[in-house]
């Protein structure tokens, strides 16, 4: 165990401490609940048809916004929340690193989440399609939140050297966590009508099961996490919201004299807001291709199925990738799954036809999926200066979830423009090229010099060289 946290940290527990790592890794654990059963499976597909059946096949949504109808109803959705938490999440970094508050925080932003998706059941029964939306931008808002604070922890409790492994695992937990909720979820569904339940009541009662799932297991969190001083202290007649702000103003300021680390985080940007719309819009996309365009209903099976195998083979995907890491460097382990990505929506815009191929892709996004998350988080924890943690994951969740709006809207606009969901995916082509470019143009080793955290360790074949 390594007490010091590096010269100039502030005291407080010791790092690489099994008990707490586990505590941590138990968090995503509890959220992925929501990112796989509501965020990615079932909400979407589930809000499409009842605003179909409310409006038309793509008719307008608010009457006077033209430009929100049925089918694009959702990514606007997705689009808005992420949208909002550009406002939110300087404010939560500037109170992580200005008092000892992270840890309660964290705590805040899951009851929010946990307790808005909790009241998705209510949806179709009772509440209107478009409470739906609203229900699902909080819950979505507070979950940006939330992964601010949980991200900050990782260089507070994991070394330099163990970050890759720890940050791979960290989403292997959740995509198993995830993955055992949908299992569940997918047997519930199954038989559903021999219990005498409609399907949209099992729908109903799967989307509460994930806000129960995120708030349960948050328990274990925070009891194992520990409390940490704050690294530097609230100047006197400050405000959290102004401090907010101006700590935003100074971490882009620091940001521009880090070049490299910019650099890298305009690309994670961009390749990212790619992997995010994939993911977000995947559930919509096969329901729409695979069934309603062919005039037949919505396997709900065949999609709980497909990302029920997703979250099993992206947890051993992430293992993976994490050796993958250590023999090559996290930076070329990145790039092979970003030339993978790329792959996927050339394939599902020109090939996918059949159930068996929609199979065969899932596996390939399961492999690259965790990898291509986890070594971006553990890379960019190398590239950012000491006691600034919170602040500059903001910015880095503002990059995963507060600027991908950009995805979903894009998205949005060309699936409403050209009725065409294959289109709009083929669009997000430009996203992982772009990111994946600029990724290759950067310098990793300097940013991490440049950021004061010493050298990234090499992978054995550099070594041996």
């Amino acid at each position: 165990m390594t007490s010091p946290q590096g010269e100039g940290a502030p005291p407080g527990p010791p790092i690489d401490d099994r008990r707490e790592i586990f505590g941590w890794m138990m968090y995503a654990w509890a959220f992925h609940g929501f990112i796989t059963t509501v965020a990615t499976v079932l909400l979407g597909p589930y809000l499409t048809p009842l605003a179909q059946r409310a409006v038309g096949e793509n008719g307008r949504v608010f009457a006077p916004i033209a430009f929100i109808t049925a089918k694009s109803f959702f990514p606007y959705c997705v689009s808005i929340s992420v949208f909002l938490q550009l406002f939110l999440l300087p404010v939560l970094g500037a109170i992580a690193d200005y008092s000892s508050l992270k840890k309660r925080l964290l705590a805040l932003t899951c009851v929010v989440g946990a307790g808005a998706t909790c009241l998705l059941f209510f949806v179709g029964a009772g509440l209107d399609f478009r409470w739906g939306g609203l229900l699902f931008i909080a819950a979505n808002l507070s979950f940006g939140g939330t992964d601010v604070l949980y991200n900050a922890f990782l260089p507070e409790i994991a070394s330099a050297d163990q970050r890759d492994r720890v940050s791979s695992r960290g989403f292997a937990f959740g995509y198993l966590g995830g993955g055992l909720l949908l299992a569940a979820n997918l047997v519930f569904m199954r038989f559903a009508k021999d219990l005498g339940l409609t399907m949209d009541l099992a729908v109903r009662v799967s989307l509460l099961s994930g806000g129960l799932w995120w708030g349960g297991f948050s328990v274990i969190t925070f009891r194992r996490l520990a409390t940490r001083r704050p690294a530097r202290q609230l100047p006197a007649g400050r405000s959290y919201l102004s401090l907010g702000v101006s700590e935003l103003k100074a971490t882009l300021r620091e940001l521009g004299r880090l070049r490299r680390t910019r650099s890298f985080l305009v690309a994670y940007l961009l390749y990212n807001d790619g992997i995010q719309t994939v993911i977000a819009m995947s559930s919509v996309f096969l329901s729409q291709e695979l069934f309603v365009a062919r005039g037949l209903e919505v396997n709900q099976a065949f999609v709980l199925g497909l990302f029920l195998m997703v979250q099993f083979v992206a947890f051993a995907g992430a293992l993976v990738f994490e050796r993958i890491a250590a023999v090559m460097g996290a930076k070329k382990a990145l790039v092979l799954s970003l030339v993978i990505w790329s792959g996927v929506v050339v394939y599902a815009y020109r090939l996918l036809q059949t159930q068996a191929q929609a199979w065969g892709m899932a596996v390939v996004i399961a492999l690259v999926l965790g990898g291509s998350q986890a070594l971006s988080r553990s890379l960019f924890s190398c590239m950012i200066p000491r006691r600034r943690e919170a602040a500059f994951f903001a910015l880095y969740e503002i990059a995963n979830s507060g600027t991908s709006w950009v995805g979903p809207f894009i998205f949005g606009v060309v699936v409403s423009a050209t009725n065409s969901y294959r289109q709009a995916l083929l669009s997000l082509i430009a996203l992982f090229v772009s990111g994946g470019a600029l990724l290759v143009l950067t310098d990793t080793r300097r940013a991490i010099l440049e950021a004061g955290q010493g050298s990234e360790p090499e992978p054995p074949s550099e070594r041996a060289a």
